[in-house]
């Protein structure tokens, strides 16, 4: 099924053009939400774009809560938190997944949680670390290859991804603007929609290169 990467964002137009897509591609099916805090938020932005059926749970959903589901989101909030709580935790394969920031990061096999500092320099501002110092990866849910951060032009997390592609700590990612989700769909290349932009950082004969997906 498909996978669904929100880079953030509140505002109504930032949620109409980065939930839609998922909505849609649950068809009017049960959407099952897991939330670490402020479930009537999530709630309420999925129905904004359109869901009937929303179900918000605080703890993961089990395979009883997640029975005739289309989807499956994971909110936002820190990321180490969500990295934490849903470790072993596995996406049934017939669901559609969506994640929003902490969601969206948690998603990769191998997931940037946070942090400000790469070999003790900066790379992003530290109120973005997470409360992390240095970079950190964790394991994540598998459901892509690539590493995922968020909220990229508006915290400037990109050139945190660029720092962790360089020193080969991931091997390729994207950074995903708020408003703007990156869709998988498969074997087929990543496509973006919404307001902004998704930030492809990957190596190539030794030069780490950033390409832009609008």
């Amino acid at each position: 099924m498909t996978t669904f990467l929100i880079g953030g964002g509140r505002e109504d137009d930032q949620v109409r053009a980065s939930h839609t897509p998922f909505v849609r591609a649950c068809d009017g099916g049960p959407i099952v939400a897991f939330a670490l805090e402020d479930p009537e938020r999530w709630e309420a932005a999925l129905r904004l774009a359109g869901a009937g059926e929303v179900r918000c749970l605080l703890t993961p959903p089990t395979a009883d809560d997640l029975a005739g589901a289309a989807g499956v989101f994971v909110a936002g909030g820190l990321t180490p938190g969500y990295q934490e709580a849903l470790a072993g935790w596995t996406v049934p394969g017939e669901l559609h997944y969506c994640g929003f920031s902490a969601g969206s990061a948690v998603a990769a096999r191998r997931a940037i949680v946070g942090g400000w500092t790469h070999a003790g320099r900066p790379v992003l501002d530290e109120d973005f670390g997470e409360d992390l110092g240095e970079i950190e990866v964790r394991d994540g849910l598998g459901l892509v290859e690539f590493a995922v951060d968020v909220h990229a032009a508006q915290w400037g997390t990109l050139t945190r991804l660029i720092a962790a592609v360089d020193a080969g700590l991931v091997e390729e990612g994207y950074a995903i603007d708020e408003g703007t989700v990156l869709i998988v769909d498969g074997a087929e290349a990543p496509s973006a929609a919404g307001l902004g932009h998704a930030w492809r950082v990957r190596t190539h004969q030794g030069n780490t290169l950033v390409s832009v997906l609008h």
